[in-house]
């Protein structure tokens, strides 16, 4: 099976015999003249555009850098290929649901891709921006200077949970939400902002009327 490392080195090797097909040693005639060393039906642009197609194919055949970004929101199946754990199979879902859905905001977005999780995620945080703006990554947003006591242990929960406030940890102890439906809160409100009401937590995939009936005693929405 070839690797990805191998198909890019193909590639490089492709559009540099393509450049070297245009090219013709300079030989002299018979009045000591030489004969141009293009091709003289290949235009002198044409060289040009091979030549940084060529320079093309030798981005995309490299490794990408540590400091390297890719947009997420304009980048080709190609470009996306470089980035680490994403195949050509995968770039091409990323460059479809993007046109299909719209552009990505936030690096929780890039889940509406299959084939996208979080260990995914994690692997792109550095590697990409959106637009040319830095992934958003969802963190919790920082407690007011109060005497609020401290997270809950396991086993124990606030009578009151403000949502828009609250990390992952202390969501998870809420009635029917676990810690993948806490995550997916926090990703939520650091995607698009604090929630508005408790019908607003229905943005979060999972969270039906019957859960949040159950929750509407247990929660604070300011």
């Amino acid at each position: 099976m070839v690797t990805q490392d191998e198909r890019r080195a193909l590639v490089f090797l492709a559009a540099v015999t393509a450049v070297g097909s245009a090219i013709r040693v300079a030989r002299p005639d018979d009045d000591a003249r030489s004969v141009p060393a293009v091709a003289p039906q290949l235009a002198a642009g044409d060289l040009v555009r091979q030549a940084a197609a060529s320079q093309h194919a030798e981005s995309l055949a490299r490794p990408l850098g540590p400091e390297e970004k890719v947009d997420l929101n304009r980048a080709t199946v190609e470009e996306l290929d470089r980035l680490p754990r994403v195949g050509p199979a995968l770039a091409r879902r990323i460059v479809e649901e993007r046109t299909a859905g719209g552009p990505f905001r936030s690096l929780a977005e890039l889940t509406r891709v299959p084939g996208v999780g979080p260990r995914l995620l994690a692997e792109l945080e550095r590697h990409v921006t959106f637009d040319g703006v830095p992934p958003l990554v969802a963190r919790p947003l920082p407690r007011p200077a109060t005497d609020r006591p401290p997270a809950p242990g396991p086993g124990t929960c606030p009578e009151r949970v403000e949502v828009n406030r609250a990390a992952a940890a202390e969501l998870s102890c809420l009635p029917g939400i676990g810690k993948v439906l806490a995550e997916r809160l926090v990703a939520e409100r650091a995607a698009r902002g604090p929630f508005r009401d408790i019908g607003d937590l229905a943005r979060v995939p999972g969270l039906g009327p019957k859960r949040l009936a159950r929750l509407a005693s247990r929660v604070t929405i300011p």
